[in-house]
């Protein structure tokens, strides 16, 4: 039995690891769950999965959910403090992380630090702190398990080759696939007038609100790639991001033969959760299997970048380093909620993300207090470009 926590529990990728869990009861223990302030959902996963500890971010939830729970034997903790108890539990075995934007930095470290394998979601673990968190987990000797779809997809490919194949030159690239998004087929001069709920369309993956806004604008590619840099220990120039738009070819691996390998299954997330959950070993999934006699065709397009030029910006933020990465997706996450808050218009994000990127000073071999000072300028900054309209 292995004993799981899971900080973010409460959203798309909390509950898909729960249910894989659930479909799985002889092989997992919940032991710990933490969340922001989702009250009424935390009851229901605690009294479905009974863990032995619980936290949520916001202290007046937290008090609002010991109320509700004081039937159970469960330690309700609150604050940044409580999502870092539950992150380094003693029993714990396997943390997933998928708390989202710079708030998962520290949780993430600190379960390194107590030697918890980590199976993580949050892309900006890696793309804010690359070389610390990968640093830390030779250190420490503890297992990074992608659970996004398509750095899974690449994980898996590798799985039984990667270090042989490195050390020997053997990988020529990385193929990232990207379904498109909701705006794949509309032209570059419509993109001014669309609203969130148009941007929220994502046509193959239900995911959260912060994620498809970053596959709408293809930033959620650009974070993809200085994640695969970090993890795989490749140049960028070796990683292509394509459009695949039947989501059915996740990832791909070409090797200097010219041979490739490409991971295929259902728009799933509960299917590279679960392998993440289980790694090394494959069990029976509860998500449904791909049937091939249904494909009737597998489409690739480039990427035209003048129309999404966020990923440029994030090849642009993986080439330089340092704190450049960190203040391309602290910045971001201040864009998308200014978006989704009707504050900004679609295409103002890349514009006003590269007037953030060029007005930073970068620190290229930063510590993590410099990470943290350059998330901090890169949000403060970002906010009084869109309240000024200086950019």
């Amino acid at each position: 039995m292995k004993h799981l926590a899971i900080l973010g529990s409460t959203g798309s990728i909390g509950r898909n690891a729960l249910s894989v869990a659930e479909a799985h009861p002889d092989e997992f223990v919940v032991s710990g769950l933490a969340a922001n302030a989702s009250v009424e959902l935390m009851e229901c996963q605690i009294r479905h999965f009974r863990p032995r500890q619980v936290a949520l971010n916001d202290k007046a939830a937290a008090d609002e959910l010991r109320e509700r729970i004081k039937d159970l034997s469960v330690e309700i903790l609150s604050g940044p403090e409580g999502i870092l108890a539950i992150a380094t539990m003693e029993e714990v075995e396997l943390v997933l992380e998928a708390i989202g934007g710079s708030a998962g930095l520290l949780p993430t470290l600190e379960a390194i630090k107590v030697g918890k394998n980590l199976a993580f979601v949050n892309k900006e673990v890696l793309v804010m702190c690359g070389p610390i968190v990968m640093q830390a987990a030779k250190d420490y000797g503890v297992d990074l398990l992608p659970v996004d779809s398509e750095i899974s997809a690449i994980f898996q490919c590798l799985s039984d080759c990667h270090e042989e194949a490195l050390q020997h030159g053997e990988i020529h690239r990385l193929i990232l696939t990207a379904s498109g998004g909701p705006f794949r087929q509309t032209p570059r001069d419509q993109l001014q007038n669309v609203t969130p709920k148009q941007a929220l369309r994502h046509p193959t993956w239900q995911m959260g609100p912060k994620i498809t806004i970053d596959s709408a604008t293809m930033m959620n590619k650009g974070l993809e790639v200085i994640e695969a840099k970090w993890l795989f220990d490749m140049d960028v120039s070796q990683i292509e991001v394509i459009i695949h738009p039947e989501s059915i070819i996740h990832s791909m691996v070409e090797f200097v033969d010219g041979s490739l390998l490409a991971q295929l299954g259902v728009a799933d997330m509960r299917v590279p959760i679960q392998y993440a959950l289980t790694y090394p070993r494959r069990l029976p999934t509860p998500a449904p299997y791909l049937n091939l006699s249904q494909i009737c065709a597998l489409h690739f397009e480039p990427i035209p970048r003048d129309k999404f030029p966020c990923l440029s910006l994030a090849y642009l933020a993986a080439e330089v380093g340092g704190t450049l990465p960190a203040v391309l997706s602290s910045s971001d996450e201040v864009l998308v909620k200014a978006f989704l808050d009707e504050q900004i218009g679609f295409m103002e994000i890349p514009v006003i993300l590269k007037a953030v990127m060029n007005r930073h000073d970068v620190e290229l071999k930063p510590s993590f207090d410099d990470i943290l000072a350059a998330d901090g300028w890169a949000k403060s900054t970002t906010r009084e470009l869109i309240n000024t309209k200086r950019y």
